[in-house]
């Protein structure tokens, strides 16, 4: 049955569907960067909400500003805006058809049509997933003014490229016409996402109007956010499964079964009332963010690159892989947990026991390569700050030194196996050479300062990547990880090990 409006009805009995009249709703969050994540995170939260007859006035506006946003409006566009969520549980499967975005925004060069939405006085939220890596931040985590874009939206301010300029236009014209601002909501993995954005926001402002700026700065409102669910991109056996169901949607979605949400309560236009449906205000975020950022992102980050080496293809068959799994077990306790303080209803060594559970979930085939991307990116946001930590209280870092190389080493472009690993980051090509050159000169990888900065000058970390990265070069992947894994006593078990029973036949 094809998704539509009109087939609602009709799709099979244990498919859960809106039970909203979609004529009953009303814009209220224009939405960049519709992804597969946002569908299965923060338009389920609005749609559960909706489902309880609240929220109705706050309906998703689709949004992007790339050529592969105009591909899938024309997609979402045909089966009306609706969405099939496939949850994926250890102990089964259930399917949800989420209806609470209403439109897709037209996606023009000159962003016209986005600029038009965002300045209606009705839109009061605008959020983004963006990525780590879009928002025009230097390694050093200021913003990056001299980007070709941002040049280009400065000297373009009415017909600008980017989201950010998109957003500063429509700002312009809520301020000249009194309509008021609106909250701009990060949901990108970063530590202190709202103030990232906001660095983004009013750097760009100032440049090009900074009465404008001014304006901003004073009355539009940024919160801090953390977002959790393990949401893996959307494929072939993804589409088949979906088609299972009985279902016809050319995107579907399939998650995990765990969502959290955590927001700042700064929001300078209203906001619906998502605490009913699980979301946590709270002024304390930053922990929050720090435990999630630091283990599960790191985490992941640990041990996608291993597993790309070693030609595994998912995370959860590399949580049977032996080695990884210990490699992921010990990271975590020894060289992370220490910088990382307990939340509500949750320590580190509880909150290292939950992921390693959900990267294990066997139903979800979240691909290494999908962790791995944008490894620029990522390394520098989650894994470097524990780094960082470690060296200033003398803490052990063997490990994320280890996983550092480890990356290092994927870099080069090929697995241990002989195949080439394809173009994995937007600087791969540069991630390549640099790679390559190290294989014999390890240090001439820390001298990114792009991605380390000062960190890659620092004596106990340079000391112990180079040694890694030499092992895993000399030796490969799995001795490094054994010899890691023998340097101390370790005896703390996987959460897999009890249940090992296969080995991947990609390992």
């Amino acid at each position: 049955m094809h998704l539509k409006l009109e087939n609602l009805a009709a799709l099979p009995s244990g498919v859960l569907k809106p039970n909203y009249s979609r004529r009953d709703l009303s814009q209220g969050i224009v939405h960049i960067g519709l992804g597969n994540f946002h569908r299965a995170h923060q338009a389920w939260y609005l749609h559960r909400l909706m489902q309880d007859n609240q929220a109705l006035d706050w309906a998703v506006l689709g949004a992007g500003v790339r050529c592969e946003d105009a591909n899938r409006r024309i997609k979402m566009l045909k089966q009306d805006c609706l969405t099939t969520l496939i949850e994926l549980a250890p102990s089964g499967k259930a399917v949800e058809v989420v209806g609470s975005m209403i439109d897709y925004i037209p996606v023009l060069n000159n962003n016209a049509a986005l600029i038009t939405k965002m300045a209606q006085k009705s839109i009061r939220i605008v959020s983004l997933t963006v990525t780590e890596g879009g928002y025009f931040q230097t390694g050093l985590g200021m913003f990056d003014k001299d980007h070709a874009d941002i040049q280009y939206d400065t000297a373009h301010p009415n017909t600008p490229k980017t989201a950010f300029g998109a957003m500063i236009a429509a700002l312009q014209i809520r301020k000249d016409t009194q309509a008021g601002p609106f909250t701009c909501l990060s949901c990108d993995n970063l530590q202190s996402n709202g103030q990232v954005l906001s660095q983004t926001i009013l750097g760009l402002a100032r440049l090009s109007s900074p009465d404008l700026a001014e304006w901003i700065e004073q009355n539009v409102t940024f919160p801090n956010s953390m977002v959790d669910c393990i949401v893996p991109a959307t494929g072939p056996a993804e589409l088949e499964l979906v088609q299972s169901f009985g279902i016809d949607d050319s995107l579907p979605v399939t998650h995990e079964n765990f969502r959290q949400w955590v927001i700042e309560d700064k929001f300078c236009a209203g906001r619906p009332e998502l605490e009913k449906v699980g979301v946590t205000f709270t002024d304390n975020v930053h922990n929050f963010e720090a435990m999630k950022l630091r283990l599960l992102n790191a985490g992941h980050q640990l041990i996608a690159a291993p597993a790309e080496l070693l030609s595994i293809r998912t995370i959860s068959d590399a949580m049977y892989h032996p080695l990884i799994a210990q490699l992921f077990r010990k990271i975590e306790t020894e060289e992370i947990v220490p910088h990382v303080s307990a939340v509500p209803g949750m320590t580190p060594l509880s909150y290292v026991n939950l992921i390693a559970e959900r990267f294990a979930n066997p139903e979800i085939r979240d691909t290494t390569r999908r962790v791995a991307f944008d490894g620029s990116a990522r390394h520098p946001g989650f894994v470097h700050p524990v780094l960082r930590d470690a060296i200033a209280q003398n803490m052990p870092l063997d490990g994320l030194a280890l996983g550092e190389a480890l990356w290092a080493r994927m870099c080069a472009g090929w697995r241990e196996d002989g195949t080439m690993i394809e173009s994995n980051d937007p600087s791969w090509e540069n991630l390549v050479m640099q790679a390559r050159i190290a294989k014999d000169s390890p240090a001439e990888w820390r001298r990114q300062y792009q991605l380390y900065g000062d960190l890659g000058r620092e004596i106990q970390f340079g000391k112990r990547f180079d040694k890694w990265l030499h092992l895993i070069w000399s030796q490969g992947t799995e001795k490094a990880i054994q010899t890691y894994l023998d340097c101390l006593l370790y005896t703390s078990p996987s959460p897999r090990d009890a249940t090992l029973s296969r080995m991947p036949s990609s390992a």
